[in-house]
């Protein structure tokens, strides 16, 4: 009995000097060279263990006893009463396994797991192969669930797209019906003043044709509405020639000539006629007004030259009104704008954030989606008559909005070294004023017509919040 007692003793005595070495693999090296990260490694190791003891492994009693000693420490940690049961003082077995335990001391968790490990990798060869074929079937579990995830994106993303397009189709279809309402609307006004005048008129020159007279009416017609038309778009664009020439004036530039006058497309109409018609039908009857050939950046087909210099375009066009509405999908959208860095904004108190997105040479609409987190913001566009050198949208935040015009008010002009400082900065009209919208309850969107060649300005102004910053989640493109 004195002999077994003392080799116990040895053996666990061994155990304590072997189980106080310090692993010589880290955590790493364990997810290197297994596959498995340490943690996830023991787990598998206990359930190999426990599968296998009695079968396909078959370990002596002193071995049992460090793996055993090994699951205590990796679990519990230094040994304690408290999670130790009694043992009598007949039971080899539960003595033995105790004396084991505490011989491990102040050993860590993690240095009793990677023992454990390594202890039954060296004790059985199956050990090896069985982490293996898991490692396998863990990277394919992972290759599956990438797959599934890659193709559950890309349908996202069809699918929005689709959504997306649909939509702008819908958006364009109904600002056609409208044109189409609103030229219609017009033609009966003006037809309903002539129509006594123009009867009488086709009466006399086509006397006992019906049918000549109704084509007749229908020319006189035809003819009144596009001069009704061109005399609407001669008002307007004097309106905007006004503030052209007051902007540069602002600049310091000598009032410039000003530009020409395209022929307004038929559908570019915004009101029903409020001025009266022709009064005579045989000024009606004379050769309609003759449209200014332009180029697609709005300029006349002529060989003059632009008077506002290079990279500029002159704003001949008629600006027609932008299309707004909104929709409740708020937190839809902002899942499926936040993915993309480039189109979240961090505005922060007293700021303003301008977005400049460039006219393509492919579209012919721009279409832009907004909302925010908690709190509104204002919202306003304008369209910059200027020729950008790509179509790449820039965003710019600045710290106020009144920046550019206390930069503006600093004019040098009395300083005689630096000189005087010459603005040529290129026309703006305004589409949609600034003001605050409600835009962290639903998505504001809208679009606009292209006017010609030029740079939108989509201006998200801040200055209003002296303390919160604001979270902006924005989208723009184009239709063709």
């Amino acid at each position: 009995m004195a002999d077994a007692e003392q080799s116990l003793v040895n053996g666990v005595t061994n155990l304590s000097v072997n189980g106080n070495e310090k692993s010589k693999e880290s955590v790493d090296e364990f997810a290197k060279g297994w596959g498995f990260q340490l943690p996830e490694l023991y787990k598998l190791a206990v359930r190999f263990y426990k599968e296998k003891n009695g079968k396909a492994l078959k370990l002596k009693y002193q071995d049992k006893l460090r793996l055993v000693a090994y699951t205590k420490q990796a679990t519990y940690g230094k040994y304690r009463n408290d999670v130790s049961p009694e043992v009598g003082f007949l039971d080899v077995v539960g003595n033995d396994r105790r004396q084991a335990w505490q011989a491990l001391g102040d050993m860590s968790q993690t240095t009793a797991m990677a023992e454990f490990v390594k202890q039954l990798d060296s004790l059985c060869p199956l050990f090896r192969p069985f982490t293996e074929a898991h490692n396998a079937e863990k990277q394919e579990q992972e290759r599956k669930r990438h797959e599934e995830e890659d193709r559950l994106r890309r349908e996202a993303e069809e699918k929005e797209r689709r959504r997306l397009e649909e939509e702008a189709q819908q958006q364009l279809e109904l600002q056609k019906q409208k044109q189409l309402e609103q030229e219609m609307q017009i033609r009966a006004a003006l037809n309903q003043q002539t129509a006594v005048q123009f009867a009488q008129y086709a009466q006399q020159q086509c006397p006992n044709n019906k049918q000549q007279q109704e084509e007749l009416i229908r020319q006189l017609q035809e003819q009144h509405y596009q001069q009704y038309m061109q005399q609407v778009y001669q008002q307007q664009l004097m309106h905007q020639q006004q503030q052209y020439q007051q902007m540069q004036q602002q600049a310091g530039n000598t009032a410039p000539a000003p530009p020409s006058q395209p022929a307004p497309p038929s559908q570019q109409m915004e009101s029903p006629p409020t001025q009266q018609p022709a009064s005579q039908p045989t000024e009606v009857a004379s050769t309609p007004p003759q449209a200014n050939s332009v180029t697609p950046n709005g300029t006349e087909g002529t060989t003059e030259k632009r008077q506002e210099g290079e990279g500029q375009v002159a704003p001949p066009a008629l600006l027609m009104p932008a299309s707004v509405w909104t929709r409740k999908d708020i937190q839809s959208f902002k899942d499926s704008v936040k993915h993309c860095q480039e189109n979240v904004i961090k505005i922060g108190s007293l700021a303003t954030a301008t977005v400049r997105v460039p006219t393509h040479e492919d579209g012919t609409c721009l279409f832009w989606e907004f909302a925010t987190d908690y709190y509104d913001i204002g919202f306003g566009v304008y369209f910059e008559w200027t020729i950008a050198p790509s179509t790449t949208v820039s965003v710019t935040v600045s710290e106020s909005s009144d920046e550019e015009e206390f930069d503006e008010e600093q004019d040098p002009k009395n300083d005689v070294e630096q000189g005087t400082k010459k603005e040529d900065r290129p026309p703006t009209d305004e589409i949609i004023p600034v003001y605050r919208r409600d835009c962290h309850e639903e998505v504001y969107c809208g679009s606009h017509a292209y006017p010609g060649q030029g740079v939108y300005l989509l201006k998200f102004d801040n200055s209003y919040s002296l303390w919160r910053s604001k979270t902006l989640y924005y989208r723009v493109y184009y239709s063709r």
